[in-house]
């Protein structure tokens, strides 16, 4: 077994080291230092002090840019933007580094038009040194055996392990990774994997002393609340965040200045976006108009609460028993109901789910209503709210339902328009990857997690839990007689869909992008001007 992922071992704690790279030994080398010194090249302060760059105007001071007032930076209005060629790094361990790249290379499209970007994944290249380029098939190998992963995961997650890993990478492949970037010969990098860190920040770093202008590099954290050590540098441009956990692990793992911390949100697809802003608050009159438009849109019955359940686009998890639970709880207590299944390409449980003989389930549920309730008090991991709901349904009566509750089951394939699903649903049964939750919190969505990958998703779990707008569970049973006494209660309903539009931010990647542009483009300025002087 050892044998089996001894290479991941090596590729999962590849990057975080502490080079040092001053922008006053680049501006020695550039024109730009006859023109302004070295300290326009030194610190934001300064250079937000400059007005233009020879001929090519800049921003008046009073006009810039912030999120959440994280700091000052020269802000670039829309008819002085010029188009960018962004690089990001990443890597396919899982699909959501590249959503949040695919989400913030749509905002560049957007916002500044005729721009062009590329995605490298330096370490799958067979140029690059082995153990590091294995980094993808051993985490499909991983991924699906936990427990090596949570070996792994932590073994890697410490600064003596980095460090070492670090040093070994970089003396084995940091040249050719230099000339993988200088191909691309990009305006500005953007790293959404933790692996896409130290190495090609030092590389990115020695391109800009080679060529005499400095090319910025940003980081944009794609885990929710859990985070590697390899995540956290010090001398980025800036690192983007979604959680307070991440920012004291950023300041504690990584001693990343709070100058260069900015706490955006994680960065989704732009459809949330546009149906956030659409629906609104769900629990107004005209959030639950607009909640029901879309149901009826999506054929789905818009006088009944509807269950949105998905597993990760090949359909994984436990989908099937909790379907079944959740159709069992939900007959059983009287609740009209459509669940929807989001199957992805497991076309075999889509099948089953339209085969299943439902009546039968139901028939033969047993009455765990006292042992649901005895196990769910010995967890200690409610949200407040949400256990003084449970211990309400608890001490209340059992009341004998007299009609069934009328439950359809709905499987469907690989869906395109889930910020529409989620609008439309009630609540969400889902894994805890960061990306769903982050959509879910956007458009106000209850989450009932199901299961998580030991180590890098388990603070997700945590973040659920302390924003007050979802729990965790294992157990299908639990999880099927926790949701149908969710949506029995108006209230917790209600409390849950507020806390969950807080804890999101719908526009993160947007903001995101516009200061990230706004630093490139004055970088960009200050670039073009140092090469016309010389």
């Amino acid at each position: 077994m050892v044998a089996s992922f001894l290479p991941a071992a090596w590729v999962g704690a590849l990057l975080l080291t502490r080079g040092t790279f001053s922008f006053t030994a680049l501006a020695a080398k550039s024109p730009v230092k006859a023109m302004f010194g070295t300290a326009a090249l030194a610190t934001r302060a300064q250079r937000a002090e400059v007005d233009s760059v020879g001929d090519v105007p800049l921003v008046p001071r009073t006009n810039r840019t912030t999120i959440f007032n994280a700091g000052e930076v020269i802000v670039d209005p829309a008819s002085q933007r010029k188009p960018m060629k962004v690089l990001f790094l990443s890597a396919d361990t899982g699909g959501g580094h590249r959503a949040s790249a695919e989400s913030l290379a749509k905002q560049f499209l957007l916002h500044y038009p005729g721009s062009t970007y590329d995605l490298l994944d330096i370490w799958t290249d067979k140029s690059i040194a082995w153990p590091y380029r294995s980094i993808v098939n051993a985490y499909k190998h991983l991924s699906a055996h936990p427990r090596q992963w949570k070996f792994l995961y932590h073994l890697s997650n410490s600064r003596p392990y980095n460090f070492m890993m670090t040093r070994h990478a970089q003396l084995l492949s940091e040249k050719k990774i230099r000339r993988k970037i200088e191909n691309y010969d990009p305006d500005v990098i953007v790293s959404v994997h933790p692996a896409m860190q130290l190495i090609p920040h030092i590389s990115s770093r020695k391109m800009s002393k080679a060529k005499g202008k400095h090319i910025p590099f940003f980081t944009v954290v794609t885990d929710l609340a859990s985070g590697h050590a390899t995540w956290f540098i010090r001398d980025m441009e800036k690192m983007y965040l979604a959680s307070d956990s991440l920012y004291r692990k950023a300041r504690r793992r990584g001693r990343t200045p709070p100058e260069k911390i900015v706490m955006s949100g994680l960065p989704i697809r732009h459809d949330f976006a546009i149906q956030a802003d659409a629906l609104g608050d769900r629990t107004t009159p005209e959030g639950l108009s607009y909640q029901m438009s879309k149901k009826t849109e999506l054929g789905i019955d818009p006088n009944k609460p509807m269950i949105l359940m998905m597993g990760g686009g090949e359909g994984v998890g436990s989908l099937a028993k909790i379907s079944e639970e959740l159709y069992a709880s939900m007959t059983n207590r009287g609740i009209d109901a459509t669940i929807c299944v989001v199957c992805g390409r497991n076309e075999k449980l889509k099948s089953e789910l339209a085969e299943k003989d439902w009546d039968t389930v139901a028939k033969g549920a047993q009455n765990t209503k006292k042992g649901f309730f005895r196990r769910l008090f010995r967890r200690r991991s409610h949200n407040k709210v949400i256990e003084e709901s449970l211990e309400r349904a608890a001490n209340e009566e059992e009341e004998t339902v007299q009609t069934k509750g009328k439950v359809d089951v709905v499987g469907l394939g690989f869906v395109t328009r889930m910020a529409e699903y989620m609008v439309a649903a009630d609540v969400l049964v889902t894994k805890a990857g960061p990306g769903t939750i982050a959509e879910a919190a956007a458009v106000g969505l209850p989450v009932m997690l199901t299961s998580y990958i030991p180590g890098q998703e388990a603070g997700n779990v945590d973040f659920v839990l302390e924003k007050g707008f979802g729990d965790f569970s294992k157990d299908p049973v639990q999880i099927g007689e926790e949701v149908a006494l969710w949506l029995q209660d108006k209230g917790l309903m209600k409390t849950m869909s507020e806390n969950a539009r807080k804890a999101g931010n719908p526009n993160a990647a947007a903001e995101i992008v516009l200061d990230i542009g706004s630093q490139t483009q004055t970088w960009m300025a200050l670039n073009e001007a140092g090469a016309s002087s010389s």
